[in-house]
Order: structure tokens, then C-alpha cells, then sequence
């Protein structure tokens, strides 16, 4: 069985998350902003155990700053010795820039 990373979320990516929950408030569909939030920390807490799954951040080529696609978010994380750490979750047309 795969060793479990601690796992924590940066500022800048609980921020992103509350915008996705009021984004889809102020358009009528809480349910499908909280689900939607609900299915990305599902993806996190399986980085947790895989961390090498996500692909490398094309724009930035570091091997420990990686991400993956759930369309349409990107889900920004850096992995080091026994932390991950959640940095961004962004909508997958923009570029990234990190804090």
C-alpha cells in the first residue's frame, strides 16, 4: 500500500475554491459549485497517496510542481519529502502564476 503524504492547501488555493462555491452561487447552482469543490478535494486526497500521478506544470518544468486536470480545473500542488501542498486551482485556459 502506498505511503500517505500530509496534505495542506495554500491560501491562494482555498481562495480559489470559495470563488468557484460564489461563482456558482451567482448563477443559481450552489449544488453544482459544492459538488464540483467536493469532487477537486477528492482528487487531492488521492494525490496524497499517489503524488506522482499529476503531470509536470508545462510552464515552469520543476519536477516537484505539478498538477492535474479536472476539466475545467487545473489543480496545482507541490510535492515535497512527505508534504504535498495544494497551491492553486485554476480554470485550465490560464496560464499559471504562482503567489
Amino acid at each position: 500500500m502506498a505511503r500517505r503524504l500530509s496534505l495542506s492547501f495554500s491560501e491562494s488555493a482555498v481562495s480559489d475554491l470559495e470563488e468557484i462555491l460564489a461563482y456558482f452561487k451567482e448563477q443559481a447552482s450552489p449544488d453544482t459549485g459544492r459538488r464540483l469543490v467536493e469532487d477537486i478535494i477528492a482528487q487531492t486526497e488521492r494525490l496524497a497517496l499517489y503524488p506522482d500521478s499529476g503531470r509536470v506544470v508545462p510552464e515552469f518544468g520543476l519536477e516537484q510542481l505539478r498538477e492535474i486536470i479536472h476539466p475545467p480545473f487545473r489543480i496545482v500542488y507541490r510535492q515535497e519529502k512527505n508534504k504535498l501542498r495544494i497551491l492553486r486551482v485554476w480554470r485550465s485556459e490560464r496560464l499559471l502564476k504562482l503567489p
